[in-house]
């Protein structure tokens, strides 16, 4: 007979079916005497099993291996002269926050210390909606065209063979995009092994655009700046914990907001006029560039506290979805291709993990009233009761239209063309910055060594050589230190086109 006693957690929850009804013992199950075959009927243990056959959704393609927790976002600063957005609109207005961090090509189970660049993505939900920012720890990427995407993520994945990962592979992709080549000056140095997650900066990468209420617009980079300064690993000590405690970055976060340590970080902006734009050196579209800090200050605009961890992991971070499309009035993408295809390819990854209605589980639904004709589908517990499912006349909703609705911002002409970038001089004057006058000596010297553990590794000397020129492009000394570290000849920097033109941004201001 089963045991008439009826378990109980310390809330006092009884343990039940997914339907709510009880059951006396949750290990039994249901069966012909003793030994007898396992009956159909036995609704608890088929629904037990159908459930854990689906427990796991879709791990990331990319940024699988992540932690999180939340907090606020509180403006510390008047910015209203450059956007209308109405979490700006008085200093001292506090939004709830979750933040999620995470590395980029590792699998789910992968190392937290692993050397790659750090996904930064910030929800906060504001009266209009939410508004996510979806960063990095760099403020510039490997690529501006956003073809190359989904082809340089897999050279960073597993050999289709081998299921291995391939140090060729690796350089074979970045040897050929040498534009690539700022971001691997910072991988490569110790900042690509930061100290846990909550000791690294954020960056938009993309040039967004703030809009005011009287429909004028500034180009702007969004900083997140760890409060302190970031903290970094060196290569021995990254590769270490790998090995002892690959979950280091989520234990040390979790581990700080524990014993009330809450991480904080300053939010500054720098901001560019489209006239600016068209005059500046460089494409402000392209994502492999900064903006100069000395031309292009940062302004301070707020403050964010990560204060709680979260009570369930997969509710709170796992099923947690950010996209740079979720926006609010007043802040705009800018025209930069590979954000233009993140606009789309975001919220598509999520329809796929998390199904069609993503945005209504609790972690990503925004405190402000949804109000849409948008109905159905799987998962959809709010389906928004009895309003019509259409503009309706008989019960309208109300349409409120942005302050710059109607003002035209940028007009752009051209035809219909494939488009891809092309290597000139000006790839390489930013890393030749990095190298020659803001690495130190100890820099140097680790990048060089954690560059010369990587790739000695690839068997081409095609692709070695390959690379090298690319390096002698940033400085010949750098690439000669490489070359003999992993006994391959040294090579003549890789040829690049002259810039014939300092200003490929033109676009008319309204």
């Amino acid at each position: 007979m089963p045991s008439e006693q009826v378990f109980k957690s310390q809330d006092n929850a009884v343990y039940t079916t997914s339907t709510g009804a009880p059951v006396a013992e949750p290990y039994a199950a249901q069966r012909i005497g003793k030994i007898g075959p396992l009956l159909l009927q036995d609704f608890h243990h088929i629904d037990l099993l159908a459930h854990f056959d689906r427990e796991r959704i879709p791990e990331r393609v990319v940024h699988a291996k992540g932690a999180g927790a939340h907090g606020y976002f509180e403006v510390t600063h008047d910015i209203t002269d450059l956007t209308c957005a109405a979490l700006f609109k008085k200093v001292g207005t506090k939004a709830p926050v979750t933040m999620r961090f995470s590395t980029v090509g590792g699998e789910s189970g992968s190392a937290d210390s692993a050397r790659d660049p750090r996904g930064f993505a910030i929800k906060i939900k504001t009266e209009e909606g939410n508004l996510d920012w979806v960063f990095n720890n760099t403020p510039v990427f490997f690529i501006r065209d956003p073809a190359k995407f989904p082809h340089f993520i897999h050279t960073q994945k597993r050999d289709p063979q081998t299921h291995l990962k391939d140090a060729d592979m690796f350089w074979d992709y970045l040897s050929q995009n040498p534009e690539s080549i700022h971001q691997v000056m910072i991988l490569f140095s110790d900042r690509g092994t930061p100290d846990g997650y909550q000791h690294m900066h954020g960056y938009s990468g993309h040039a967004f655009k703030f809009v005011n209420a009287s429909g004028k617009f500034v180009y702007v980079q969004i900083h997140v700046r760890k409060d302190g300064g970031f903290k970094t690993l060196t290569d021995e000590q990254a590769t270490k914990l790998a090995g002892e405690n690959a979950d280091y970055g989520i234990q040390s976060l979790f581990g700080d907001i524990e014993k009330g340590n809450y991480p904080s970080w300053t939010v500054y902006v720098q901001t560019m006029t489209p006239e600016q734009a068209e005059l500046f050196r460089y494409n402000i579209l392209d994502l492999t560039k900064v903006w100069p800090h000395e031309e292009f200050p940062l302004r301070p605009v707020g403050k964010i506290v990560l204060n709680k961890n979260v009570e369930n992991y997969f509710a709170e971070i796992e099923q947690a979805a950010f996209s740079p499309s979720h926006l609010v009035p007043g802040i705009e993408p800018s025209a930069d291709p590979v954000l233009q295809s993140r606009l789309f390819s975001y919220p598509d990854t999520h329809r796929h993990r998390l199904g069609t209605n993503y945005g209504q589980l609790p972690v990503n639904a925004p405190i402000a009233p949804v109000a849409n004709f948008q109905r159905d589908g799987f998962m959809a517990f709010n389906n928004q009761g009895s309003r019509p499912n259409y503009q309706s006349s008989i019960v309208p909703l109300q349409y409120k239209a942005k302050a710059y609705e109607n003002v035209a911002h940028e007009i752009w002409l051209g035809t219909a063309q494939a488009d891809l970038s092309e290597i000139t001089e000006l790839d390489f004057e930013q890393p030749r910055a990095l190298w020659q006058k803001v690495f130190s000596d100890t820099d140097r010297d680790h990048f060089v060594g954690n560059v010369v553990g990587h790739l000695k590794n690839a068997k081409s000397a095609e692709v070695k050589a390959r690379q090298l020129s690319v390096f002698a492009a940033v400085d010949q000394t750098l690439s000669d230190r490489i070359a003999d570290a992993i006994g391959a000849p040294r090579v003549q920097p890789l040829k690049a086109k002259a810039a014939a033109e300092a200003v490929r941004f033109k676009v008319k201001a309204a």
